[in-house]
């Protein structure tokens, strides 16, 4: 009788030392909590709470705030677009439930520098086009020439006269480039095309427009060539196009 007692008080010691064990080492914890600004109290309609162990992720409400089930251990990431990514350790113990708050540091927005051109009006580059003229360079013409022929020849031939011109035709080819510039910019302001402002420069090059067309062509006669030649490098470069 003694030895059946002393069993079965081993037996309930057995057990309750058991319960113990198992309570005080949780397998699942019930983590939840709210996700906050660094400055602003606001909420987040973008929030991810991804479990990197176990390659799981849920979102948040929109209140910020969040629940879902760890195990000791799990590495948790808060994620938000346009901050920080905030990571956490799931400790062990005997808390089957973590409540806790995670501040999100902001991250900061680095950007490009941006190059600003006004957009002209249609009468002022007009005129514009219609004033291209390239610089002259210092020759001997007419009566000069008559008189100091061998002038003329330096002048024609010599190296420094023909590195003038060279400048004056490259200065008169900016010149040239920066009012069609003007017009993308313009057509582009108005949807007639659709171009950014980095492509200016390539596409401007592909026209190669004749001068004269340029100085003396209609509005819309300028309209229907760059938009067909826009078509025809379109084309060409399918990927600057892509969507």
């Amino acid at each position: 009788m003694f030895i059946f007692v002393l069993v079965r008080i081993l037996i309930i010691i057995f057990v309750l030392l058991s319960n113990t064990l198992s309570f005080g080492q949780c397998d699942e914890i019930y983590l939840k909590g709210s996700v906050k600004d660094t400055l602003n109290d606001k909420g987040f309609y973008n929030l991810m709470v991804i479990n990197l162990t176990t390659q799981q992720g849920v979102f948040g409400q929109p209140s910020g705030k969040f629940a879902v089930y760890v195990n000791p251990g799990d590495r948790i990431a808060f994620s938000v677009q346009g901050y920080k990514k905030v990571i956490i350790n799931v400790p062990s113990g005997d808390t089957c439930t973590i409540d806790t708050l995670i501040v999100l540091p902001t991250k900061l927005q680095e950007y490009d520098p941006v190059e600003v051109h006004p957009v002209k009006s249609l009468e002022t580059i007009k005129k514009e086009r219609e004033e291209l003229s390239m610089r002259e360079t210092r020759t001997v013409t007419g009566v000069d020439v008559m008189q100091s022929p061998i002038t003329a020849l330096y002048e024609r031939f010599s190296k420094k006269a023909q590195s003038k011109r060279k400048v004056a035709e490259m200065e008169h080819q900016d010149n040239i480039n920066n009012v069609l510039k003007d017009l993308l910019r313009l057509y582009v302001s108005y949807d007639v095309v659709y171009l950014e402002e980095e492509q200016f420069t390539a596409f401007v090059h592909f026209l190669n427009i004749d001068e004269h067309f340029l100085k003396t062509a209609s509005d819309y006669e300028l309209i229907t060539y760059i938009k067909d030649k826009l078509e025809h490098y379109k084309l060409l470069h399918p990927e600057l196009f892509e969507e």
